[in-house]
């Protein structure tokens, strides 16, 4: 059976058209749908190996983050770079105007942060609209709100989003600073999360916390130093946790915001868990309590 068309939202706007081609055609034999790369890839906005897109724009790559960003409405898409293999993986079938330019592995490689997996596929798109704070309080206990104190690292970010994700939290919230900026290396540890998880940016997450609190959230830090365990301090109803940076840890000020702080109850062996292992476990703790 032929694939369903992507609900691609982008500058071409949407087609009823569908491209189709043979994965088995040989390069002579396939449809010259736009012109190769080749070395000019190279010398675009960003250069080799940097994965920064135009101004004003966000690079995506590899297959997840790619589908789940062309699948997103929310999305307005301007440019995709891809092999037909990458093309052909996807879930679903690109408008025929569908602005899509072929490459090369090799060509894409110089479009993406060095040594990224980009799978055959490169998407530039526009950010994802600005969220509030309050559109997403819904407060249904069973949706944790994950807080990240000044996580700055894009891998962690994007796995947390990942587990954000598979266990049903309504958002993430971090500080506009000391937070990595929407990008490729997050979207692809996220593996499609970024689009489906909303990610709130505040000036002030103290303050921020302040209204998470009045939403009816329990407020819950983790930190190694804490009495109780996770398991103990967790109550009914909605729960945003909250988590430091590695090595640094919550500041001060966010702890003071915490309504508990509480530890996971890992072997004394062992200091600390990577920040976005800590966050795993703590939304399972949250999606298993009794």
């Amino acid at each position: 059976m032929p694939k369903q068309g992507l609900p691609v939202n982008g500058a071409t706007g949407m087609s009823g058209e569908e491209f189709h081609f043979e994965d088995k055609m040989t390069r002579q034999e396939q449809p010259r749908k736009g012109k190769a790369l080749r070395g000019r890839a190279g010398r675009m906005q960003g250069g080799r190996g940097s994965g920064r897109a135009s101004a004003g724009a966000v690079r995506l790559w590899g297959r997840h983050a790619v589908e789940a960003a062309l699948k997103n409405p929310e999305r307005n898409h301007r440019k995709l770079w891809a092999t037909r293999e990458g093309v052909a993986s996807l879930d679903g079938e690109l408008p025929a105007d569908f602005p899509v330019e072929w490459a090369q592995p090799a060509d894409l490689a110089r479009l993406v942060a060095r040594d990224a997996p980009h799978q055959g596929l490169v998407l530039e798109c526009d950010p994802l609209p600005e969220l509030f704070l309050d559109e997403v309080l819904d407060g249904d206990p069973a949706r944790p709100l994950v807080v990240l104190d000044q996580v700055t690292d894009p891998h962690n970010v994007g796995a947390i989003l990942r587990s954000a994700a598979a266990f049903n939290a309504c958002a993430i919230l971090t500080q506009d600073r000391h937070a990595p900026p929407e990008s490729g290396v997050v979207a692809k540890s996220a593996s499609g999360a970024l689009e489906v998880v909303p990610w709130v940016r505040v000036v002030n997450l103290s303050r921020a916390l302040e209204e998470v609190a009045e939403a009816g959230y329990w407020r819950i830090g983790l930190a190694g130093e804490a009495k109780s365990t996770l398991a103990e301090a967790l109550p009914a109803g909605p729960i945003a946790l909250v988590l430091g940076a590695e090595g640094e840890g919550m500041r001060h000020n966010v702890q003071q915001h915490c309504d508990a702080l509480a530890r996971l109850p890992i072997s004394e062996s062992m200091e600390s868990l990577n920040v976005s292992n800590a966050g795993a476990i703590a939304l399972y703790a949250v999606a298993t309590r009794g």
